[in-house]
């Protein structure tokens, strides 16, 4: 018969039978199986070579005869040239079921929780979950090296070439464990480039290099953003996204939540007589919390900064040296690195050192870490004061280099 709505009505599986198949006349292939119960969906039947195949369309209750028609005819189409539309309708299935976001969570939660550090797995977790977010509903075996290779220029622009590399690095363990699985069969991420090579993690910045780091940062954001860096050896990502919640400037205190500090501890940070000085330059906004960043989100654009501050700093190396002279890679973090060496060269004592750092925290816990995070107050403050003196006395000296502190481009 022709599968008209009118004929569909009438349809009426026969007596003792648990289904039944009713093709259209005017099209073959194109059918309606009827089962018990009233269950009623439309198919195509096709052969493929010697075999015959049958896919559902959907149910009769859904789609009306014409579209199911078109559904038909399409997979027709696909078996006219050579195709089959049941194993495409089969891969789909099962690409749906391992996608990038399936097959992570998989690996997190089995493998990778099992053998990496707390603090590494948390790492390699966020790469996955939210450096690669883009590609989460795509199937795991279709992910290309142009997609990777794409995705990882866009991690390298707003997160920096190195969080790229890490992100590279968490998505190429995913990819090696995933092919011992069985889900796939190569590796996407091979081929790709890095961000960037990577710096020996020990790097200390000299004195004239961390003199022209704090004189050629530029007057914005991101100027102040370092030079509190330099001034608290604090971390990138916790100054960046410093909220004037935090801040208790009439007591010199800046207060880091436990939310927001890598090891999950709360950490106060006194704030020197010069710290205090670049803070109260800022401009704060009565509609966000966020000190630093634009619209909702904390301070953007690292990478950029970065460059820019990178090619000022060699001009004034070239200036100082020659034409010869070369700028020697180097990060935010060395910041960091070289607080904590030059703390120590001013005869601040390791443990005062750590508390700074928020290390200490990562050791103790309940009272005890209550305790240590307010005993070393005082000599915490003490050594940020001298070390703020010394910032100073540094930054002022006359050099062969002097006059190029150059604006933000």
């Amino acid at each position: 018969m022709r599968l008209t709505k009118p004929n569909l009505a009438r349809l009426i599986l026969p007596e003792g039978k648990s289904e039944m198949i009713v093709f259209d006349e005017s099209m073959p292939g194109f059918g309606v199986r009827v089962r018990a119960g009233g269950k009623r969906v439309w198919l195509v039947q096709f052969r493929i070579g010697n075999k015959q195949r049958r896919i559902t369309l959907g149910s009769v209750d859904v789609l009306d005869p014409e579209e199911a028609k078109k559904r038909a005819k399409a997979a027709l189409a696909k078996v006219q040239l050579g195709r089959d539309p049941q194993a495409e309708k089969l891969e789909a299935r099962i690409s749906a079921s391992v996608t990038l976001a399936v097959v992570a969570a998989r690996y997190l939660d089995g493998y990778a929780k099992t053998r990496l550090k707390p603090k590494s797995f948390i790492g390699v977790a966020r790469y996955l979950n939210q450096h690669w977010a883009p590609l989460a509903e795509m199937p795991v075996h279709k992910i290309s090296r142009a997609d990777v290779a794409a995705l990882l220029a866009d991690i390298a622009t707003r997160n920096g070439p190195f969080a790229a590399n890490r992100a590279r690095a968490a998505l190429s363990a995913l990819y090696g464990w995933a092919i011992g699985e069985g889900l796939v069969d190569q590796n996407p991420v091979v081929g790709t480039r890095k961000a960037t090579e990577e710096i020996s993690r020990d790097r200390i910045l000299s004195e004239e290099e961390l003199r022209l780091i704090w004189q050629l940062a530029g007057d914005g954001e991101y100027g102040a953003i370092v030079r509190l860096l330099i001034l608290t050896g604090q971390r990138r990502e916790e100054v960046g996204g410093m909220l004037c919640s935090e801040l208790q400037l009439q007591d010199g205190l800046w207060s880091i939540s436990a939310e927001r500090t890598k090891n999950g501890k709360p950490h106060d940070v006194p704030l020197s007589t010069l710290a205090l000085e670049i803070l109260n330059a800022q401009s704060k906004r009565e509609d966000r919390d966020l000190l630093f960043g634009a619209r909702g989100g904390a301070f953007q654009g690292w990478s950029r900064a970065k460059e820019a501050l990178d090619r000022r700093m060699l001009v004034a190396l070239q200036n100082a040296h020659g034409e010869k002279a070369k700028l020697k890679p180097w990060r935010l973090h060395d910041i960091r690195r070289t607080v904590a060496t030059r703390l120590g060269d001013l005869g601040v004592l390791p443990h005062v050192v750590e508390a700074i750092l928020n290390h200490i925290s990562g050791h103790k816990a309940g009272v005890a870490g209550i305790y240590n995070r307010a005993i070393y107050a005082p000599e915490k403050r003490a050594a940020l004061e001298t070390w703020a003196d010394y910032i100073a006395a540094q930054t002022r000296r006359r050099s062969s280099f002097a006059g190029q502190v150059g604006k933000e481009t």
